[in-house]
């Protein structure tokens, strides 16, 4: 005979201060983990959002990523005669070569933080639709001015529409505030292209190449291209999408194993708590297990019930955490991108599978946690219990 769930339910009521223990034990060990993957997810998200399916982007073969990369102007001429790259109504390539440095900010909470700056053309606003100016006025080329990403303005002193910030020796007035709806564009400064390449000496030199594509299914025949031409034997075209996924790769994996590596720590202190819960929970039960057991249950069925009932602690412990952590969707933080070494705001995002892992890891420390006093439970002899009470 199986022992009803009702059983197990209604001893949660008897000793409401052990169980509100361990679940608030595995409550916090799974917002703990929950939290570390939904800031790995949530760099992922923010990078990928950042490119097109739509465009290439070409960088030097083994650059680490664009502040890495060096493309000169008599390549990026070359690259712009290819076939599979879009072409405007009259006829000029759809494409924005662009220079990128790296510059120091204080930030408003305190401290210094490196921040993007990017020289673009016009074009660069064909090839990114979801970059929108939102305050002020776009910068106009020849000069020295920028456009600045919503979380640069909210998170940087002096970073504001009608501010001026200092570098490469010259004052740089911002003239415009933008957003990229969500991206990674959110946190770089944008100028005039040649006006970054002259104040920093790199007269002629990109970091990267930009290009819209004629149709995406065109991209293999483009790095076919490049392994046809010597000249572009250095360089490789990249899915816009997928090279700014890549960028996150490195961020978004050391933060698993890290956060990873703590919540392990911290789940062991979760599972010795629902254990000893347990253990109290068979020895206040003797004289029931006794009667289970002289009623006709089976070993088995006394094993599984004390079994479920840990498990089911855990499983609520974790739906608490985990309704906890998605309340983190709510907040943007930032950190250095280790892509770029600049950096980088981005929202916690919680997935289903986020959600699916978190629930399992609770379960696993419940299964642990309850193993050793189910067994205890299911050898207790019928007499001794009986006689105990």
């Amino acid at each position: 005979m199986k022992i009803p769930l009702k059983y197990t339910l209604r001893n949660f009521r008897t000793r409401r201060l052990t169980t509100g223990i361990t679940i608030f034990g595995v409550a916090l060990v799974v917002f703990v983990f929950a939290a570390v993957l939904m800031m790995a997810y949530g760099i992922q998200k923010t990078l990928i959002a950042t490119g097109s399916e739509e465009n290439a982007i070409v960088v030097r073969k083994s650059s680490q990523g664009e502040i890495s990369s060096i493309v000169m102007q008599e390549t990026v001429n070359l690259i712009l005669t290819l076939p599979q790259i879009a072409k405007e109504s009259g006829g000029a390539p759809i494409a924005s070569a662009e220079p990128v440095v790296i510059i120091n900010l204080s930030k408003i909470d305190g401290g210094l933080s490196n921040v993007t700056v990017r020289g673009v053309s016009q074009k660069a606003f064909a090839l990114r639709p979801q970059v929108k100016l939102k305050e002020g006025r776009m910068f106009q080329p020849g000069t020295r001015e920028l456009i600045v990403g919503t979380s640069i303005a909210r998170r940087f002193l002096g970073a504001s529409v009608g501010d001026v910030v200092k570098f490469a020796g010259d004052n740089w007035s911002i003239v415009g505030l933008f957003d990229s709806d969500g991206s990674g564009f959110d946190s770089e400064m944008w100028g005039d292209a040649p006006q970054l390449q002259d104040a920093f000496n790199r007269s002629g030199a990109f970091q990267s190449l930009t290009v819209r594509l004629t149709r995406p299914e065109d991209f293999d025949a483009l790095k076919l291209e490049f392994e046809k031409e010597n000249r572009l034997l250095q360089f490789e075209p990249k899915i816009e999408k997928k090279f700014f996924e890549e960028q996150s790769e490195l961020m978004a994996t050391f933060i698993r194993v890290l956060g990873i590596f703590i919540t392990v720590i911290f789940s062991a202190g979760a599972t010795i708590g629902a254990m000893i819960t347990m253990y109290a929970a068979v020895a206040n039960r003797t004289v029931e297990v006794g009667t289970l057991r002289a009623l006709g249950f089976r070993r088995r069925s006394v094993m599984a019930a004390f079994l479920m009932e840990s498990l089911v602690l855990s499983l609520i412990g974790g739906a608490v955490g985990l309704l906890f952590a998605s309340v983190l969707q709510f907040f943007r933080v930032s950190t250095l991108n280790f892509g770029s070494f600049a950096e980088l705001e981005f929202s916690f995002a919680l997935s289903p599978s986020i959600a699916l892992s978190s629930l399992l890891f609770a379960l696993g420390m419940g299964l642990v946690g309850g193993f050793l006093p189910s067994v205890r439970a299911a050898r207790l002899n019928i007499v001794n219990a009986l006689r105990s009470a």
